[in-house]
């Protein structure tokens, strides 16, 4: 049985590094049930029928993991976990770190093994590899078209593919992004379909008794409350100091963005301010201007392409 997440969650993963990063989300034991069942939906319960058939199984061999297109490459701490499933017999060299930006051509890393247990591992490592290499490197676009000496951050969302999101959230932050909550269980976010039809007048007091009776059930990493008009706004910042960490502004356009900081600045400096809601390569710069301290963009993992990556048999 895996570990439980909920009691596995890192304090701060966006302070880890990235190898700390994955140690930590693998821990979890999410990683392990998501590679097991990948390894079950391709071999089943009779393995690759094509390389019993054709290679022996004596036969042993290299294979050269190369980055056909250029990017920021994320998925290679995955790798041993990956043989430790697939191909347990299989030795990994990697030449590159993820995180780094590859160009087109170039070697990652290299397997060697049992021939059968690397084309046994190939397929999932090359899907992952270049899924969430794909996100890194648009990650890493979302980033670079931060302005100079703004406040904001780049974050992600729990927009995620099913059973892939711990992978997905490490991925952002080899392109430099952040990370926002991992799930439902370790912060607290008080969504608009929570407090539908309450209004403003009374919303500062059913925060106030949520956020308090949240607290007293365990550790939080944050708790966040979205909006989407100032008067509800102005509502949350007559709470009391340190009750709530984030208010969430949601699509609201940039003239209103800039008034709600101004409003905080003047009222509730150590609240921080979320931007979020359709959030593109063209707008983010504007909205960044506008004194937010986070962005969250689902487009991170929901639009992101992925790489071209493949895996060469060099000798056999």
């Amino acid at each position: 049985m895996a570990s439980d997440p909920h009691q596995r969650t890192p304090a701060d993963i966006n302070a880890l590094p990235l190898p700390e990063l994955y140690r930590a989300l693998s821990q979890t034991g999410l990683v392990r049930r998501l590679l097991e069942l990948a390894r079950d939906e391709d071999l089943g319960d009779h393995g690759d029928v094509t390389s019993l058939v054709s290679i022996a199984p004596t036969q042993s061999g290299r294979a050269e993991l190369v980055a056909r297109s250029g990017g920021v490459i994320a998925g290679l701490a995955v790798v041993p976990e990956l043989i430790s499933v697939f191909a347990p017999d299989t030795a990994w060299t990697p030449l590159h770190h993820d995180g780094e930006e590859a160009d087109s051509r170039c070697l990652l890393g290299t397997l060697s093994g049992p021939l059968r247990q690397i084309l046994a591992l190939e397929r999932t490592m090359l899907n992952l590899i270049a899924r969430l290499s794909g996100i890194a490197t648009l990650t890493a676009q979302y980033v670079r078209a931060l302005p100079a000496g703004c406040r904001a951050h780049v974050y992600d969302t729990r927009k995620t593919t099913p059973g892939n999101r711990m992978l997905e959230k490490y991925a952002v932050r080899c392109g430099q992004g952040r990370c926002h909550r991992l799930g439902l269980h370790d912060a607290m976010l008080i969504k608009d379909n929570h407090i539908a039809g309450i209004e403003p007048a009374r919303l500062a007091s059913v925060v106030q008794d949520a956020a308090t009776r949240a607290r007293a059930m365990r550790p939080l990493h944050f708790v966040e409350v979205e909006v989407d008009a100032l008067d509800q706004f102005d509502s949350l910042l007559t709470l009391p100091q340190g009750l709530i960490d984030i208010v969430l502004l949601d699509n609201m356009p940039p003239d209103q963005l800039r008034e709600a900081a101004r409003r905080r600045d003047a009222q509730r400096p150590s609240l921080e301010l979320e931007a979020s809601g359709g959030v593109t390569l063209g707008t983010l710069p504007l909205i960044a201007s506008t004194g937010v301290d986070r962005i969250s963009v689902g487009a991170l993992t929901h639009h992101a392409v992925s790489r071209d990556i493949a895996l060469d048999v060099v000798s056999a």
